[in-house]
């Protein structure tokens, strides 16, 4: 009897440590659509703070890269899961910067995960944010031109 007791709280006690596991980090795959041309580069950025969407500045925990135009998928790993915004900037001429027509219009392209319109100004992140648990996670971003 006592030995059955202690079997069923070890069992319990096994349970709950694995309840208790953090998450594991995953993995998130971008495949990007629709790119006008080849030159330049597409700067990428995957964060959690809607008060920095889109941009990723100040965010020591923000996953940003920068890849060649030409490349069709880009890769995030150790993606702790949660909830994330995703910007993708088409920077053909590579300075760094998304460029304007008239201070306002982009002249280069631009991409949101899920999608999120640009109406006036960049979308807000609750209309960006996406879930990301453990394992791979795959998203398709389309890249979009104003001019």
């Amino acid at each position: 009897m006592k030995l059955a007791r202690a079997l069923a709280l070890a069992g319990l006690a096994g349970g709950v440590a694995a309840a208790a596991a953090p998450a594991q980090a995953g993995e998130v795959v971008i495949t990007v659509n629709e790119m006008r041309s080849a030159k330049g580069v597409i700067r990428a950025c995957m964060t959690t703070r809607a008060d920095i969407f889109p941009k990723c500045v100040n965010d020591p925990h923000a996953h940003r890269t920068v890849v060649p135009a030409g490349t069709k998928e880009i890769r995030f790993t150790g993606v702790k899961p949660g909830a994330y915004g995703i910007a993708l900037l088409h920077d053909e001429n590579n300075n760094g910067k998304a460029d304007r027509a008239m201070g306002m219009m982009p002249k280069e392209g631009y991409g949101f995960s899920r999608d999120a319109p640009v109406r006036m100004a960049p979308p807000k992140f609750q209309d960006a944010v996406m879930q990301v648990g453990e394992g791979t996670q795959r998203v398709t971003i389309k890249m979009r031109y104003f001019l």
